[in-house]
């Protein structure tokens, strides 16, 4: 059983408790027989009508405090009863406890079901006609009927207000924890969707590069061709092999193996390519961050460029990896709005608090992104 199952049943226990209590007090009271035959069974009767109405009440309450239906007949007309057995029973010399709670289960249900604006009003109004009542209708036990209504009245108010705003305050921490559930649910499938997308789009572009490369080598130069070919298959199965990887939530490619993918797949397009730094100095945590850029700039450069050359340049200083991806080849109108690639690799680049950024500048284009480990 959950907590929030526990905590629902405690609460329930408590409001079926509490009128028992008051049915135990004011039937003992009537079972002395000192009230005669009609009386008592009027009385037993205003004890069941009040006793069910709270019961009832404070089970609908427990949807939410003030969130019950606001019944203003029937809480009238069930206070009226209650007021009614605690008038009779202020002037006869009852058990004045039991029936002080009377007009306080009433009350106290009423309260819980109005919202917050009128609740106080309301239970204001409420105690007062209970206390003038006691008040006048008392004779000799006029203080203790004042004092015994004062003190049941607070103490069921404040003791039923409590209890359900605990449990209201249950219900909102476990739909707090079902919404950061969902969260966590959804950010992991844009996380796969950003991670299949690296992947599925590099690969399937260089697949297509050399499989073009391949069938215009047929027949001019069929070993060359062969060799794409092969080149071909290689990133098929290793496209697929990621791919599993990914699935299966264990991929950790490492920044220098996507940077030796990313150079054979530019120089068979043809694109001249240097690399100026050290892959190895890339903190381990940081590897498969600038990976995925350097993947993204790869499929940028053969997607939306005529580039004849490409530069990537790794710099590590003082903790933090800086790594760009710089080609030539772009003309201003094909420059577009950033794609869901980009996109995604700034949110995971913005979760670790790093940044990306791309710009161009006459025919160039740059991608850089900026991390550190801890930051």
């Amino acid at each position: 059983m959950t907590a929030l199952r526990r905590l629902r049943r405690y609460t329930w226990y408590s409001v079926v408790a509490g009128g028992v209590l008051v049915a135990l007090g004011t039937g003992l009271d009537l079972l002395q027989g000192r009230h005669g035959l009609v009386k008592s069974l009027l009385l037993a009767l205003a004890v069941v009508i009040v006793v069910v109405q709270h019961t009832r009440y404070l089970h609908q309450a427990m949807s939410g405090l003030g969130r019950g239906e606001p019944r203003l007949w029937e809480h009238t007309a069930t206070f009226a009863v209650a007021l009614a057995a605690w008038s009779v029973m202020a002037s006869s010399g009852g058990f004045l406890i039991g029936w002080a709670m009377l007009p306080g289960l009433v009350i106290a249900h009423v309260a819980a079901t109005l919202p917050a604006r009128t609740r106080w009003p309301v239970v204001v109004l409420a105690g007062v006609a209970t206390i003038v009542a006691g008040a006048v209708l008392g004779g000799e036990d006029r203080t203790p009927a004042v004092v015994l209504a004062v003190v049941m009245i607070v103490t069921l108010v404040f003791a039923d207000l409590a209890q359900l705003w605990v449990w209201d305050l249950a219900q909102q921490l476990e739909q707090a924890r079902r919404t950061a559930e969902a969260l966590a649910v959804a950010e992991e499938r844009l996380r796969f969707a950003a991670d299949l997308h690296d992947i599925q789009g590099h690969h399937l572009q260089a697949i297509a590069l050399k499989g073009e490369l391949a069938q215009r080598l047929v027949g001019r130069d069929d070993d060359l061709a062969r060799q794409h070919a092969g080149e071909v298959a290689e990133l098929a199965r290793t496209a697929l092999r990621e791919t599993r990887d990914v699935v299966q939530g264990y991929r950790r490619a490492s920044l220098g193996l996507e940077i030796a993918n990313a150079v054979g797949v530019l120089r068979a397009a043809g694109i001249e390519t240097a690399v100026d730094g050290n892959a190895a100095d890339v903190p381990p945590p940081l590897q498969p961050l600038f990976g995925a850029l350097v993947r993204e700039g790869t499929t940028n450069v053969l997607r939306h460029s005529r580039a004849r050359r490409c530069d990537v340049a790794i710099t590590v200083e003082d903790g933090r990896t800086r790594v760009r991806v710089r080609n030539d080849g772009v003309r201003p109108d094909e420059v577009g709005e950033p794609g869901a690639g980009l996109a995604g690799l700034r949110e995971r680049f913005a979760a670790v608090g790093g940044r990306v950024e791309a710009d161009s500048a006459g025919d160039a284009f740059e991608l850089v992104g900026t991390a550190g480990v801890g930051r």
